[in-house]
């Protein structure tokens, strides 16, 4: 029964990736390249140092996406949101920290407390929106991004714009080196060689991490998150059991938006150290399909979140090598979305025949009475 249950589990993503590579393959034949020198070249790219440190960097924020995606999701909402408040929320969260002087613990941590609230404050209104005027958090959300992003645009060309700096590239004031957080290049380099290239791997995957256990914590031993998963599988079961689903949709959605926060930090502490219009976006809507292909688990989003993590980072080679098109990645990444949501369905209905077999037959075997004779 084990077996066949691990067998299931893997099952679904297994089909959805192979069959992924399977249709890219194609579209790489019709544009006249040969899939398994494209393959082969990725691979070998991706397989280097430098490369895997640039895919744990981008894998630590989108998993933190995925995990923020996954909160809402764990109880059927759906924060279309988390592109908007991760942007504003470093954006804000970097002139805070550029603004201010303090101890390195104390320094980031003002950092860190002041992105989760811009996070969770903008994902509240979308949760107050729902339960006290029954707005659709899909279309509270999607609204709030484009407010999130326009504020974001303003703020940043006129109070939160650094009047010292003289390049073209709107950014706010530097964060000073008490605010920034350590790399774990020594520890990297202690286990492997030197990370050439300028390649640092931003220590704050260590938070992500510690974001992942305490997301499974919460849903797995707490009283809050077993009222979240049982509002989710079931809402009218849970009002029923003596759950508030107001005030757990409210808490599902500060949670998450506390987390989407936190998506910009890795790249505003650990790299630029200011928010500027390089800073990267997108993430939130990545974090989506992160989630859907780790099932909303902790474990599964992660390794989605270095699948994903590792074929950003594999793919500029194909711009450089041969004629392969770099945007065959971005193919592959939205056939293994769609082709894992059908894997799922289609590996969960079989599930739910083979379990409905088996009581049908449990229902059937004779009955053993107390002295061993069939009853």
């Amino acid at each position: 029964m084990t077996l066949r249950r691990i067998a299931m589990a893997l099952a679904a993503p297994v089909c959805a990736f192979a069959f992924s590579i399977a249709l890219s393959s194609l579209v790489l034949l019709a544009v006249g390249t040969s899939p398994l020198e494209a393959w082969l070249e990725m691979l070998s790219y991706g397989s280097r140092l430098e490369t895997l440190v640039a895919t744990g960097n981008r894998a630590t924020q989108l998993y933190l996406a995925g995990i923020a995606v996954a909160i809402g999701f764990r109880m059927n909402l759906f924060n279309i949101g988390v592109e908007g408040q991760y942007v504003l929320a470093a954006m804000l969260a970097a002139a805070a920290g550029g603004a201010v002087n303090l101890p390195p613990i104390l320094h980031v941590a003002l950092i860190m407390v002041v992105a989760m609230a811009v996070g969770s404050s903008f994902a509240g209104v979308a949760g107050y929106l729902k339960v006290s005027r029954g707005v659709h958090e899909v279309i509270s959300t999607i609204m709030l991004n484009a407010v999130a992003l326009g504020l974001t645009g303003f703020l940043l060309r006129s109070w939160l714009l650094d009047g010292a700096d003289t390049t073209l590239n709107m950014m706010t004031p530097e964060i000073p080196p008490s605010g920034r957080f350590p790399n774990l290049n020594g520890v990297v380099e202690g286990l492997s060689r030197e990370i050439t290239r300028g390649r640092e791997l931003w220590g704050f995957l260590l938070v992500a991490i510690l974001v992942g256990v305490l997301f499974h914590l919460f849903l797995s031993r707490t009283r809050a998150g077993y009222d979240l998963r049982v509002t989710g599988l079931n809402p009218f079961a849970a009002e029923a059991s003596g759950v508030h689903p107001s005030s757990t949709v409210l808490r599902a959605m500060l949670l998450s938006g506390a987390v989407a926060g936190l998506i910009g930090l890795p790249e505003i502490l650990g790299h630029a150290h200011r928010y500027d219009l390089n800073f990267t976006q997108g993430l939130g809507f990545a974090g989506i399909a992160v989630a859907l292909i780790g099932r909303n688990h902790a474990v599964g989003v992660g390794i989605a979140a270095l699948l994903f993590g590792w074929l950003d980072s594999a793919a500029p080679i194909l711009d450089v090598v041969g004629d392969t098109p770099r945007e065959i990645v971005s193919i592959l990444q939205g056939v293994v979305v769609l082709s894992a949501v059908v894997a799922f369905e289609v590996v969960s209905r079989i599930r739910r025949a083979a379990e409905a077999r088996d009581a049908a037959e449990a229902t059937l075997a004779p009955v053993t009475a107390p002295d061993g004779s069939p009853s």
